[in-house]
């Protein structure tokens, strides 16, 4: 197999010339099915927490001006909380206070299935999932999750963006939107012996299940490579497993409950099987959501391993002088990846590893938890229709980075990355992001 060893190569882009439908749908159902489909989707979460954020809201709009595809649209459709109206109608249909006299008057408040292909494009192509929304309301909702909620209907009913639904059953197909076992491991073996890192996969027994992201074994190779690197360095016992290697959760961005659920539990299942006590994500932030946050979904029980992500395994290990870095200097600016920082709580460990790079950190005008998301995530980057808003985002970042002025650009998160990269190809731009771990890997002092 052919390895190519450039990372900052993204993946290729599709085709400007394909055709756009309105709105994508799978299966044969009927429009009624569909409909019948998306809202029995609804009601399996309603809950305690969903009936608090229904009724909290005031209709304030403020977050409207959190929203980076309302703020670069001036579109009002791109409000976050009118993203879920369907999900609303629902809700007021089932559980809500006037539920019952609705009922008894027969008053059905379901949405339409023209309702819910307009809906498609806000809860898909119009929503990254980034919570910069949930974050700025004043009433405490949480926008983003209620929004990750109505893709489970949306999943349900056969109305996901088509690309998106695509990588979706591959993932159900071989576990993997990647590939089989088989084709993970000659990958991996490929890798290894291009960057000369040994890359241990299936033993039998070990301290650490490393995973990773389809991103890095498609095109960012030296970062698959260096968190090998890392880990020899650091001397541990670590594995990576060829029935349990990919951390993002396409089950976790399309709306389907069983993928995530199967895809999660095979991460740390395999850990407890080979008795780790720490399954360590790539640079991924969706990754970071479904298994440091998610699993509790899936299990009764606290699950006997820790979930780390790779900025806060560097940040540990930095922090207790295991990993002596070697300054780098110059300046550089950092993008926040929403689900590791806003949604992960991970602000300050990226902070500490630039400062132990000797790194002179610009800040964004909007950073930390308020920084505005790249425009790729929650499965926008995977969805052909979502490219126009995706390029409009990233016109606002690009201006946010020149404005600092940095010699570098730098994130921890893949796929924030790949976003970038495209941007970069699609306009031009030489200004390519580069990986937090990578640098902490090739400053490494022996």
């Amino acid at each position: 197999m052919e390895i190519h060893t450039d990372h900052h190569a993204p993946p290729p882009l599709t085709p400007k010339t394909d055709p756009v439908p309105p709105y994508d749908k799978q299966g044969d159902m009927t429009d009624e099915e569909r409909v019948d489909a998306a809202f029995k989707g609804f009601v399996k979460d309603f809950g305690q927490d969903v009936a608090i954020h229904m009724e909290a809201c005031i209709h304030c709009g403020a977050c409207a001006h959190a929203c980076h595809f309302y703020q670069t649209t001036e579109d009002p459709q791109y409000t976050p909380i009118r993203k879920l109206e369907p999900f609303r109608k629902a809700y007021q249909r089932e559980v809500g206070p006037f539920a019952p006299l609705m009922r008894m008057l027969g008053i059905d408040s379901r949405p339409s299935v023209e309702e819910l292909q307009e809906w498609q494009h806000l809860i898909y192509d119009s929503c990254t999932l980034c919570g910069r929304c949930t974050t700025i309301c004043p009433m405490g909702i949480d926008i983003a999750d209620l929004v990750k909620s109505a893709r489970h209907g949306m999943y349900d009913a056969g109305l996901v963006p088509d690309r998106l639904s695509k990588i979706t059953r591959n993932a159900e197909a071989k576990g993997s939107q990647f590939g089989t076992p088989e084709e993970f491991i000659e990958t991996a073996n490929a890798i290894a012996a291009a960057f000369n890192v040994d890359i241990p996969i299936n033993k039998e027994k070990a301290d650490i299940l490393l995973t990773t992201a389809p991103g890095e074994l498609e095109g960012h190779h030296k970062a698959f490579a260096d968190a090998g690197k890392i880990l020899n360095k650091l001397g541990y016992n670590w594995t990576m497993s060829s029935e349990a290697f990919e951390a993002t959760n396409f089950g976790y961005l399309s709306g389907n409950r069983e993928l995530q659920k199967r895809l999660t539990t095979a991460l740390i299942d395999k850990a407890v099987e080979i008795g780790a006590h720490t399954v360590l994500l790539p640079e991924c932030g969706h990754a970071y959501g479904a298994a440091r946050w998610e699993w509790n979904l899936w299990y009764e029980k606290d699950v006997p391993v820790k979930v780390l992500h790779m900025t806060e395994f560097l940040d540990q290990e930095v922090g207790a002088g295991r990993i002596k870095l070697k300054p780098v200097g110059n300046t550089a600016t950092f993008h926040d990846p929403c689900q590791i920082v806003r949604r992960g709580g991970l602000t300050q460990a990226p902070r500490r590893l630039l400062k132990a790079l000797g790194i002179d950190l610009i800040e964004m005008k909007d950073h930390g938890d308020f920084g505005y998301c790249c425009g790729g995530g929650g499965g926008a980057l995977a969805n052909v229709r979502a490219a126009p808003l995706r390029h409009k985002v990233f016109d606002l970042k690009r201006k946010q980075i020149e404005d600092t002025g940095a010699e570098r650009f730098i994130t921890s998160c893949g796929q924030c990355r790949i976003t970038f990269e495209r941007g970069c190809q699609e306009t031009g731009w030489d200004h390519p992001p580069e990986s937090l771990m990578e640098l902490v890997a090739d400053n490494m002092i022996d």
